[in-house]
């Protein structure tokens, strides 16, 4: 049995990447996107004919509804690939923007059910922001459900978890490469790695806590820069992995053992834990690494996001 496979008896394997045609080789449940993977994928000549056609049947349209309708098509053509959900991001611009969000979100939920689309299997991805969190908490209750990226931070998983979203996808790689950048010559690749990595570390300890608690917001490990750090949360709820990782643990048959444990975290001591607005905000603004790569990913995905406009705009 190669890793890919060992994995999936543990956790729920989900494809990070806009670009469809590369799925059916790793069988997926679950696939993600996000305004950069989109921007990637469109500027293939194999999706060039998806984009003009797309383009030109609702030209004329207000620009904000040509790109949510590029999104769907392409979250349609993954879900004609895989048997799970697709997540389908919000224009990160909208980030601090609660009423905005919802509307944006209920606008791509409304283009997923006019394509035949059950709204079960769609998760919109908002950033975790207070905001964002907002926003979630609003969507869940109407029904529509939501997957909050660009989470760096334990505050921002706890008040996930309190929103009831239904999922979360916290950042490894980028909290590794924060810190890896932090110690510059004195880091130490090997005494960092697998269960050491601090991204890893982040992820486990808001798999613990919810599993603790009875939270029931599905724990996604997401942004991985090496094998190590996904085997590392094996037994995790989902690990959302890219197609090159996905191609390197098909390639391999070293054994993975379970990382994460639902009745195990259950019998910790760990200490309840709430956050207010006021609360959430010091405790993110506490946290210098979970502060800075936010606003660098907010920044990251809204100029994706502009750049898509504009390729749009050219087509």
């Amino acid at each position: 049995m190669n890793q890919l496979d060992a994995l999936k008896q543990f956790t729920t394997v989900v494809a990070d990447t806009g670009d469809f045609l590369q799925l059916a080789q790793f069988r997926p449940q679950d696939a993600t996107t996000n305004p950069s993977l989109i921007l990637k994928a469109v500027q293939k000549s194999e999706y060039a004919p998806l984009l003009q056609e797309t383009v030109a049947q609702w030209r004329g349209r207000d620009l904000t509804e040509v790109v949510d309708r590029l999104l769907v098509r392409f979250g349609c053509e993954i879900l004609a690939t895989i048997p799970g959900r697709v997540s389908t991001e919000v224009d990160a611009r909208l980030s601090f923007d609660t009423s905005a969000t919802i509307a944006r979100a209920e606008r791509l939920i409304e283009l997923y059910q006019a394509q035949g689309v059950h709204i079960d299997r769609v998760l919109i991805k908002i950033a975790a922001t207070w905001e964002g969190i907002k926003a979630a908490e609003k969507l869940e209750q109407r029904g529509i459900h939501t997957n909050l990226t660009l989470l760096f931070s334990f505050a921002q998983a706890v008040a996930c978890g309190q929103a009831k979203v239904q999922l979360i996808s916290p950042f490894v790689g980028r909290i590794y490469d924060w810190y890896k950048k932090q110690a510059g010559a004195s880091w130490d690749e090997a005494a960092m790695a697998g269960a050491n990595d601090p991204g890893v570390q982040s992820v486990r300890a808001i798999y613990h806590h919810y599993k603790h608690f009875g939270i029931a917001t599905e724990v996604m490990g997401a942004s991985f820069r090496n094998v190590g750090q996904i085997t590392a949360l094996a037994g995790c709820d989902l690990l959302t992995i890219a197609p090159d990782l996905l191609a390197q643990l098909a390639a391999t048959d070293a054994p993975i053992v379970r990382a994460l444990d639902a009745d195990a975290a259950r019998a910790m001591d760990l200490p309840a834990v709430q956050y207010d607005e006021a609360g959430f905000r010091y405790a993110l603004n506490q946290d210098a690494m979970a502060t800075e790569k936010l606003a660098e990913g907010i920044r990251a995905f809204a100029a994706d996001a502009a750049k898509l406009d504009q390729l749009l705009l050219a087509a």
